[in-house]
């Protein structure tokens, strides 16, 4: 039997009938409704373009987003419209779509971003936990937006020896889920904004049970003690000017060692925090960092727990924000284009509608891998996007009887064509364009050699060249550190994560 046209009631405002069901397990509508009354951007009077169809808008944006704003709402009206009781229904205007826009503003699209974003792997999530920790991922990345005298004042434009960038921009942290790519917490500030200051607001989210990678540029002593105040785990990369005080060496080739704040009276007043070190080398000269030596540290401190070899691949899992932010920018957001907002509101308000419409359609592909039995990494984002654009207006025809089945459908459309497993991901830094610090992008870079085995047989746990440790007791005693009663001692109010710069929402 096939599927039934939805009847529709003659009393019924065009309105309250216009929904987006193809989203509304991800984002339901009953959120958005309870975040628009807890930021008093409700109403009293049902009107023509009512707010909940404004926040619909403002996601949607982002699906079709090569389109003008009144052609979106166009699109998302296209299957009401087609069994509409009245066929000539005129939509509003993109001016009535632009002041309703501005007159939400941007903090409901913030307050529905945390209220809905959250992390969403189970169990049965392949490639989500190790260790039974669920992976996580800190990275920022810097946002175009429009050439408004508004913008540049608020966010700021990156000066060079050419000049002054050609738009003004914004530094954006995100902090997202690994095995399912959902940004799960996001901060916003001017360009100039260190990163670092954005990764101190991202500790608010961190629980127990997650373990936190991010690269050597967000190190700082201040993220790990916070990380580990909330009781999770850190796996990240130590840069070379860093020089741990070691402690003792344990039977896989790590050692333990304290860390100390950069502050000379923070260090006299006796702060510190015990790591382990793991120190690894590439092998196969097919792969990026071959021969070159590299650190790590985590505060996973048994290696019976967590072995070396294990934690030194794992951390390549970091990658996986490296293409969460490549989904965003290059497929979704189409990176060539700014923003549309020539206001700092609307610009701030379209983050958070790019974000939550990335998360609605990570949601959708984590169930469709779920239901096919495939880690979440072999569905193709840019497949997926087309199948929700595709069903946004089939939701809107269907019967409500049959959204179920309509739901499953859509599913399986997303998983019909699953990728190659993915290799674990270790690139050059280098660039297309030389206007940075990286390296120029050569042909080699292009089609490099194919690797000789897999990346985890190509990593290479060097042993630690410090003394030797005492002879132990036991064999149990050689792998197990009874730790200090006062490993890390910091200053309360260093944890309460105020910034020194503020963040635009």
């Amino acid at each position: 039997m096939g599927f039934k046209i939805r009847e529709i009631d003659t009393e019924c405002k065009f309105s309250s009938a216009l929904t987006v069901e193809a989203l509304s397990r991800a984002i339901p509508p009953d959120a958005i409704t309870h975040v628009l009354a807890q930021e008093a951007a409700g109403e009293e009077r049902e009107r023509k373009l009512t707010m909940p169809v404004v926040v619909w808008l403002i996601i949607a944006l982002h699906l079709y987003t090569t389109l003008s704003i009144s052609a979106v709402l166009g699109k998302l009206a296209r299957g009401l419209r087609f069994i509409w009781v009245d066929p000539a229904i005129r939509l509003p205007h993109a001016s009535a779509l632009t002041y309703r826009r501005y007159q939400l503003g941007a903090r409901p699209l913030s307050a529905l971003f945390h209220h809905v974003c959250q992390p969403i792997a189970t169990p049965h999530t392949r490639g989500a936990f190790l260790f039974g920790l669920r992976l996580m991922a800190l990275d920022g990345t810097t946002e175009d937006v429009p050439d408004t005298p508004a913008n540049a004042a608020a966010f700021g434009r990156h000066p060079s020896a050419r000049g002054a960038s050609a738009f003004p921009q914004v530094q954006a942290v995100y902090l997202a889920e690994c095995g399912t790519h959902v940004v799960v917490d996001a901060g916003f500030w001017p360009c100039h904004t260190s990163e670092r200051v954005g990764g101190l607001r991202m500790l608010r989210c961190l629980r127990r049970g997650m373990l936190i990678m991010w690269d050597r540029g967000f190190h700082d002593f201040d993220m790990i003690v916070g990380a580990r105040q909330r009781a999770a785990h850190i796996l990240s990369r130590l840069p070379s000017h860093v020089k741990p005080q070691r402690i003792r060496t344990l039977c896989d080739g790590s050692y333990l060692a304290y860390l100390y704040p950069s502050d000379y009276r923070r260090r006299k007043r006796g702060e510190r925090v015990l790591v382990r070190i793991i120190t690894y080398t590439i092998s196969d000269p097919a792969l990026p960092g071959y021969g070159l030596t590299h650190r790590v540290l985590t505060t996973l401190l048994n290696p019976r727990h967590a072995p070396a070899h294990d934690l030194a691949c794992a951390y390549h899992e970091r990658w996986e924000i490296e293409i969460v932010i490549d989904e965003i920018d290059t497929h979704q957001r189409l990176v060539g284009r700014t923003l549309r907002s020539r206001k700092p509101v609307g610009v701030i308000q379209e983050l958070y509608g790019v974000l939550i419409a990335h998360y609605a359609v990570r949601v959708l592909m984590h169930e469709a891998a779920l239901l096919s039995d495939l880690d979440p990494d072999r569905l193709s984002f840019v497949q997926a996007l087309e199948v929700v654009r595709d069903a946004v207006p089939e939701f809107q025809l269907g019967a409500p009887e049959q959204l179920t089945a309509l739901y499953d459908r859509m599913l399986l459309d997303m998983a019909a064509n699953p990728l190659p497993e993915r290799r674990t991901r270790s690139n050059a830094r280098v660039v297309k364009r030389k206007m940075s610090n990286f390296k120029l992008k050569r042909p080699e870079h292009y089609q490099p050699p194919k690797p000789r085995g897999t990346f985890r047989d190509a990593v290479v746990v060097q042993q630690d060249l410090g003394p030797p440790p005492a002879a132990p007791a036991d064999r149990e005693s050689s792998c197990v550190l009874e730790l200090p009663c006062t490993t890390m001692r910091l200053d309360a109010a260093r944890l309460d994560l105020r910034q020194p710069v503020r963040c635009l929402i």
